[in-house]
C-alpha cells in the first residue's frame, strides 16, 4: 500500500530471525517456491515482521516478495472506515478479497512469473492496479490481519499480541487521528474475537516477547 509507514525495530528483527531459523529447516533454496503468511491484530507488527523476515531470508540466499493484505480490501481505507461506521457488521474478513489473494499465491506456486494485483493509495483513498515480476522470487510473504485463513500459504505465522498490548505501536504509526478513536477501539475488539480463533491454524507462533516457536 502506497503511503504506509513501516518502521522495522530490533524486536521485529529478533522475531524474524527466530522464524527464519524454523523455516529454513523446511525451505530448500533449490526447491521451486513457497508461501508464508504473517497474521495478527492491529499494531502487532505484521508489516514490520514481514519485512524483517524477508531481509533475513534474503541474507540466506532467498528472494522474497511481500503481499500486503491492505491492498486487497474491497474498499480503500477511508471509504472502508466510513462503511464500518455506517454498519459495524461490515467489520471482519469479508472486508477483504482473501479469495483473490489466495488465487495470487496459488498462481505464484504454480509458476506464474507475472501478476496483476491491486494497489491501494492511502492518501488518495483509491485502489489502482500494478503488475509485478515474480520470476526471480523464491518466497512470497502475505501479511495482514486475516492471512492465517489463506489456504495457499504453506506456513502460517501468528503474532500472539492483542490490540490492548499494541496501542503504543498503533500510536507510533497512525496515519489518521480517527484510527485511535473509541469507534476504532470497538472495531479492534471485534477483530480480536475473530482473529484469536485463527491461532490454532498457525504453524509458528510469535509471543509477546517476540520469541518464535512451532505451534504444537
Amino acid at each position: 500500500m502506497q503511503g504506509d509507514s513501516i518502521i522495522v525495530e530490533e524486536h521485529h528483527k529478533k522475531a524474524a530471525s527466530a522464524v527464519a531459523e524454523i523455516l529454513m529447516q523446511q525451505i530448500d533454496l533449490f526447491d521451486s517456491r513457497t508461501t508464508i503468511s504473517i497474521a495478527g491484530e492491529s499494531g502487532s507488527g505484521k508489516s514490520e515482521t514481514a519485512q524483517a523476515l524477508a531481509d533475513e531470508l534474503e541474507k540466506n540466499g532467498f528472494t522474497c516478495y511481500i503481499f500486503q493484505q491492505d491492498d486487497y480490501f474491497i474498499y480503500p481505507p477511508k471509504t472502508n472506515d466510513k462503511t464500518r461506521r455506517e454498519n459495524i457488521d461490515w467489520v471482519g474478513s469479508g472486508e477483504v478479497r482473501l479469495n483473490l489473494l489466495d488465487e495470487h499465491l496459488e498462481k505464484f506456486l504454480s509458476g506464474e512469473n507475472s501478476l496483476k494485483k491491486p494497489l491501494v493509495f492511502y492518501e488518495e483513498d483509491r485502489v489502482d492496479e500494478e503488475e509485478i515480476d515474480l520470476s526471480s522470487v523464491n518466497v512470497v510473504i502475505a501479511e495482514g490481519t486475516y492471512t492465517t485463513l489463506l489456504d495457499q500459504a504453506r506456513n502460517h505465522v501468528f503474532i500472539d499480541r492483542s490490540y490492548l498490548e499494541t496501542r503504543a505501536h498503533r500510536e507510533k504509526r497512525k496515519r489518521d487521528a480517527s484510527e485511535l478513536d473509541d469507534f476504532i477501539e470497538n472495531v479492534l475488539s471485534i477483530e480480536h474475537e475473530i482473529i484469536s480463533s485463527h491461532k490454532k491454524r498457525a504453524s509458528i507462533i510469535i509471543d509477546s516477547e517476540y520469541n518464535a516457536s512451532v505451534n504444537k
